[in-house]
């Protein structure tokens, strides 16, 4: 073979093999591509623990007294002692209505009790004289009873008159309003000169020192609030409760749950408790709204992370880790839901290893590197 030809043979021998050894290079490559390093993500153990459960409810707020004082009588308003929001005394005046129509009402009715009394006096004497010529045998025995029958008369008619005179009496009384307790005074929607009738709205007086919160509680909240009180043998008003005003801060005074209802409501499925609060700096008002949270302590139970939990078709799972670092779907119940957590009722045990974060990038059966995080740790980040 001519030196020329040898020379074109050996180039095309030498680019078939780079070509083999390229394609070689590539599928190599690929098969890197197709079997990339299991990923790292942090794991956590389950562990059994105690921990407080906190549900909030809105609060109707009221005064432990809170009285709408109304006239007891008509007439015109004469005179008003006190300003609106102003604090006032037990037995303090607060308001006048014109009494003289019923200072004429009382002496009239004196004038009939002193009348009433006068007849009876003329009767009684009436009487013993009747009863002397019965004892003489002048008269017969039955002008005795006349007279005594007359006497009974009499008598019924001072207690008339005694009853017409302390009515009297009592509708002057109701001439000047007082309050009723310390507390405070609300609006006063009439003014001097006012006429008014038997029981028109004069104001209304609230006493601050204390206030009720009226909140509703689902049944099986009320389950877990009722079943945690006997397992710690809790008496009634241990209970403490917080309240959370209107523009989110907590207040600063515990309450105490002192009562509930006794059945549920029939539309909501909830029962109403009341709770009482101090208000020693008056900051708490009649009518305000606010948020009660009640607390309820619960022992060896089970926390899962929101972050390690997905849901399919409604229903919760986890990815539980195995000795070989494979992941696997388990479903699991939950009994309530924190800020962070789940409380497991069923399906979840401690000891178990779960996959805390970057569950959704997972698939049945893949295998991971965990980072193992600690329980404890996560909780603390959470707070």
């Amino acid at each position: 073979m001519p030196a020329t030809r040898l020379t074109q043979f050996a180039w095309v021998v030498v680019s078939l093999l780079g070509i083999s050894l390229a394609g070689c290079g590539e599928k190599s490559q690929a098969d890197t591509q197709k079997a990339p390093s299991a990923p790292v993500l942090p794991v956590t153990e389950l562990a059994s623990q105690d921990t407080v459960l906190h549900h909030d409810y809105v609060a109707d707020i009221q005064s432990v007294r809170n009285v709408e004082l109304r006239a007891r009588v008509a007439g015109f308003l004469e005179q008003i002692y006190v300003d609106e929001g102003r604090p006032v005394k037990k037995g303090q005046p607060l308001f006048r209505i014109n009494d003289a129509e019923f200072r004429s009402q009382v002496a009239k009715a004196q004038a009939a009790y002193n009348n009433a009394q006068a007849q009876a006096r003329v009767i009684q004497l009436e009487l013993d004289r009747v009863k002397m010529l019965v004892e003489k045998d002048i008269i017969s025995p039955s002008e005795l009873a006349v007279a005594q029958s007359k006497l009974k008369a009499a008598q019924a008619g001072i207690a008339e008159a005694q009853s017409l005179r302390n009515t009297a009496a009592l509708n002057l009384s109701y001439t000047l309003v007082r309050a009723p307790f310390d507390g405070l005074v609300d609006r006063i929607p009439l003014k001097a000169g006012s006429l008014i009738a038997d029981g028109t709205l004069l104001t209304t007086v609230s006493d601050p020192s204390a206030v009720y919160a009226y909140f509703n509680v689902a049944e099986n909240e009320y389950l877990e609030y009722a079943k945690t009180r006997q397992q710690n043998k809790a008496r009634p008003g241990d209970s403490e409760v917080t309240l959370l005003l209107a523009d989110g801060t907590p207040y600063a005074y515990p309450g105490k749950i002192q009562t509930q209802e006794n059945e549920f409501e029939e539309n909501t499925g909830s029962i109403a408790f009341r709770a009482q609060f101090p208000n020693p700096e008056k900051l708490l008002k009649h009518g305000a709204t606010g948020r009660v949270r009640l607390t309820n302590p619960i022992h060896n139970v089970v926390l899962v992370p929101q972050k390690a939990v997905f849901e399919i078709q409604d229903k919760n799972y986890v990815f539980v880790v195995d000795e070989a670092n494979k992941v696997k779907m388990q479903a699991f119940i939950p009994q309530t839901r924190l800020s962070d957590y789940y409380v497991v009722k069923s399906g979840l045990k401690p000891g178990q290893k779960i996959v805390y974060e970057g569950v959704q990038d997972l698939r049945e059966g893949t295998k991971i590197q965990p980072r193992f995080v600690a329980m404890d740790e996560l909780m603390a980040d959470a707070r």
